[in-house]
This record gives structure tokens, C-alpha cells and sequence, in this order.
């Protein structure tokens, strides 16, 4: 009975103040849509960033004349740095020049004409996008070694886009969820304000604090989960929606990522919208004279 009580006075709030309890209840709405769909977006570029560090290498061509390849790769292969390395003999050199100069008649005669001229090469693999240019430069200082080339200006790109996206997740969730939560305890205020006379009675007939102020935090809870369920359900049709007709017109771009992740943060979300709700009921409890503890 008791708590038939609770949710019949927490229904009963939202009907009194509906047009607030609407705008609280979008403010949560467009604040963990924003969240969520930025997080998305940060998956994809970390699953993508994943994707392209895997075919991003540093390439030290080694001088014809030196004879020790093997030491410098096992020296190389104990680096912390280095993730994956492999070794690229002049045969090879020579088939990968010819496929890499396939629409180039004039450059590909050349090797065809000397193949001696393709250089051996080791590729080398980082760890993380952060360590390709210390490894660049440790390979310019190792013997055998006559030139280093990486991807260089791309990979400083790409790890401060990385990085900047984490930054920007974690300052837009901050700053919108004290906005979804401000808005909520001001919708709990109305409602208290609009109740005032009832609940000064049922303080005087010996009502507890506990009795007064549950109803209003079921209130905001409320508000807070109906709010993150529009967000989740918008957000993940949404980006069903993008999948299904961006896919295949985005070149280097893998717009998928995994149910598992979907799911997952899905539920934290609703979760983040039942807090939201909890915390902006509570402040505005805690500083309304007619129901302090």
C-alpha cells in the first residue's frame, strides 16, 4: 500500500506540472541523447583509429652494404615500443615496387630493368600511435640503417583527434548533465511549491520526513528514466539509420561498431538517467523549508 502510495503521488505531480515536468523531462532528453551520441562517435573513431594503426608503419631501408640484418631486427623486436616487426628482402622489395608502380610504365621499367635497386626495409608496428616517433627516431640512430619514413603528420593527427574526442566526451557529459540536473530539481521545486499547503498539514498531523519526500524523488526519477529512454531508443535508430544508408558511401570509414557496446552503454544510460533524476530531486529537497529533515 505504501508504495501504491508513492507512485500515485509521483503520478500525480507530473499531471499537475506537466509542462514542466515535459521540459525536465527533455532537457534529460537532449542532454544524454548529445552524450550518447558522442560516445558512438568516439567508439567509431577509436574502433577505426584501431583499425588504421594496424596498416600504419614506420619503414627503415637498410644501406646495401650492411651485412648484420639479423641483430638489428632482434635488438628492434626487444624495443617496448614495438608492437609488430617484419623484414622485407630485396625480392619482395622488388614485387611490392612493381605493384606499387602498376599505373607508373616509366618508373616500374626501372625496376624491371635492375631489380637490385629495391631497398630491404623493416617495418615496425608500435604499440600505440604515441611511440611512432620515438621509434622513428631510435631508427635513425641504428647502424645499417640509411633512411626512416612513417606516416609521421598523419599519425600526430590522428592521435590528437583520439584524444581530443575523450576531452570533449567528458566536458559535454559535465556541463549537460548539470543542466538536466538543475532543470529537474527546479521541476521538484514547482511541484513542492504547488503542494505547499498539503504537505504543511501533513507535517502538523505527524507525517515523517521519509513519508513527505519519497513520492518526490520517485517524481524525479521518473522524469530522469522516461528522458534517458527517448535519448537511448533516438540515438541507437539513429545510428541504425546511418549505418544502413552511409556504409557504403564513406571510403575508409567503418561506421560499425558492436551490439555488445550498444547494449552495454544503453543500460548505463538508463542508469545515468535514474541518477540524474535522484540527484536533482534531492537538492531541491534539501533546500525546501517545508519538507528539511
Amino acid at each position: 500500500m505504501r508504495m501504491l502510495y508513492v507512485f500515485r503521488e509521483a503520478v500525480n505531480n507530473i499531471q499537475r506540472n506537466g509542462l514542466v515536468v515535459l521540459g525536465a523531462v527533455l532537457a534529460v532528453f537532449v542532454s544524454l541523447f548529445l552524450t550518447f551520441g558522442t560516445l558512438i562517435f568516439g567508439e567509431i573513431a577509436r574502433v577505426n583509429t584501431l583499425q588504421w594503426s594496424n596498416d600504419v608503419r614506420v619503414i627503415a631501408f637498410l644501406r646495401d652494404d650492411f651485412s648484420n640484418a639479423e641483430a638489428l631486427l632482434s635488438e628492434i623486436e626487444q624495443w617496448d615500443e614495438v608492437e609488430e616487426i617484419f623484414f622485407v628482402d630485396k625480392a619482395a622489395a622488388y614485387e611490392e615496387a612493381l605493384q606499387m608502380f602498376a599505373d607508373d610504365p616509366a618508373t616500374r621499367r626501372v625496376f624491371e630493368e635492375n631489380p637490385q635497386i629495391a631497398p630491404r626495409s623493416i617495418r615496425v608496428r608500435a604499440v600505440d600511435l604515441s611511440h611512432y616517433e620515438a621509434i622513428e627516431q631510435r631508427l635513425r640512430n641504428s647502424p645499417g640503417v640509411e633512411e626512416v619514413i612513417s606516416a609521421g603528420e598523419a599519425v600526430d593527427q590522428i592521435v590528437a583527434i583520439r584524444d581530443g574526442l575523450r576531452v570533449f566526451f567528458w566536458i559535454l557529459a559535465a556541463a549537460l548533465g548539470v543542466a538536466a540536473v538543475a532543470l529537474i530539481a527546479n521541476t521538484i521545486h514547482m511541484a513542492i511549491y504547488a503542494r505547499r499547503e498539503e504537505l504543511e498539514i501533513m507535517r502538523l498531523v505527524g507525517a515523517g520526513s521519509w513519508y513527505v519526500r519519497t513520492p518526490f524523488w520517485v517524481e524525479g526519477m521518473i522524469e530522469g528514466l522516461v528522458g534517458a529512454g527517448l535519448a537511448v531508443a533516438v540515438a541507437y535508430g539513429l545510428y541504425d539509420l546511418a549505418v544502413d544508408n552511409l556504409q557504403g558511401g564513406i571510403q575508409f570509414v567503418d561506421l560499425e561498431v558492436s551490439r555488445d557496446f550498444l547494449r552495454k552503454r544503453s543500460v548505463l544510460f538508463l542508469g545515468v538517467g535514474l541518477a540524474v533524476g535522484f540527484v536533482g530531486s534531492s537538492i531541491s529537497l534539501a533546500v525546501h523549508r517545508l519538507i528539511r529533515r
